[in-house]
């Protein structure tokens, strides 16, 4: 039985070409596991080797790791003046939406700094020799086992995909009160694998299995929703780790979605928001609880954090984690 619930957002910036602003940390070593690429037209993913990931993130290796936002500025093929024609009109595309179901703890407040949420959590992995960290959600799927975050969480775009990904929900303060949640399979959007491009900046992974009990099962979820109208309000979560913050608690920004007017072809929408590295991944939160997009980047001193559009490209990445 799918379980779901809703309360998340917050902020990230990368920087790509001079524009975007990243948010450094530093380095730790790690040991990647092997990975399975694929790609298709629609999707592009990577079965990845889940053994040891859990203890390979020692409290002292979270603190470590690095904010992921990063990557996104890294990314292989990035460039400020790239555009996506593929985003124009995607919003005129019928509106759906997957439902779902609550959990048993208590919702987030809607303020600068959050409860914990059972759903939202960081996320920890390792790009090449490097540990990173961002933010991620549990949504409702048919394996009651996916997790929504960034695409530069998974994938460095055009380069090699995340290993030893794992999932904290609720982390609070070095709290794992639901345990440490490793991955199988990662996916993104080949735009992002491929290009790195910005406009389709999402990635699902798909977790294992602890305890005997499914993901969404112990810590609910949120619904998703795609192809919905631009401009709604959203409220977003995240765990920013760059100063001022610490990446130990969520914290949470509201506000009005208004397109990207430095860069109108990303076809991306930002909102308020001043949370830094580390938020990457975190979910956008529509007034109904459905999850409609997330934490990607943000412009040095704008205050505002941009997320992608999840339209139909998007959503076609989705169906397929979530029935993995």
């Amino acid at each position: 039985m799918t379980r779901t619930r809703s309360l998340a957002a917050s902020l990230l910036s990368f920087s790509a070409a001079a524009m975007l602003v990243l948010f450094g940390a530093s380095t730790a070593n790690a040991a990647p596991a092997a990975s399975d690429e694929t790609s298709t037209p629609s999707v592009a993913s990577a079965k990845v080797d889940s053994a040891g990931a859990a203890e390979f993130w020692t409290a002292d290796r979270m603190r470590a790791a690095i904010p992921g936002d990063v990557l996104a500025g890294k990314a292989p093929g990035r460039s400020a003046s790239f555009t996506s024609s593929d985003n124009v009109g995607v919003e005129t595309r019928k509106n759906t939406k997957v439902k779902g179901t609550k959990a048993d703890n208590g919702n987030a407040k809607l303020a600068s700094k959050a409860a914990a949420v059972s759903h939202i959590g960081k996320v920890f992995f390792t790009m090449g020799a490097a540990n990173y960290v961002c933010s991620g959600n549990a949504v409702t799927s048919q394996n009651e086992s996916t997790v929504a975050t960034a695409g530069h969480c998974v994938s460095e775009g055009a380069g090699a995909f995340a290993t030893n990904f794992t999932f904290v929900p609720a982390y609070d303060n070095g709290a794992a009160p639901y345990g440490k949640w490793t991955a199988n399979d990662l996916y993104t959007t080949p735009q992002w694998k491929e290009k790195g491009d910005i406009a389709f900046d999402t990635g699902f992974a798909v977790m294992d299995p602890l305890n005997g009990l499914n993901l969404t099962d112990v810590v609910g979820s949120s619904e998703v929703a795609f192809n919905a109208h631009r401009g709604l309000q959203y409220t977003s979560y995240g765990y920013p780790a760059a100063k001022p913050f610490n990446g130990e608690q969520l914290w949470s920004c509201a506000g009005t979605a208004t397109p990207d007017t430095t860069h109108p072809e990303f076809g991306t929408q930002g909102i308020p928001c001043t949370m830094t590295g580390g938020s990457s991944g975190g979910p956008w939160l529509l007034n109904n609880g459905a999850q409609n997009s997330i934490n990607s980047y943000g412009y040095n001193n704008s205050g505002v954090m941009y997320g992608p559009y999840w339209g139909a490209e998007i959503q076609s990445v989705y169906n397929l984690a979530q029935a993995a």
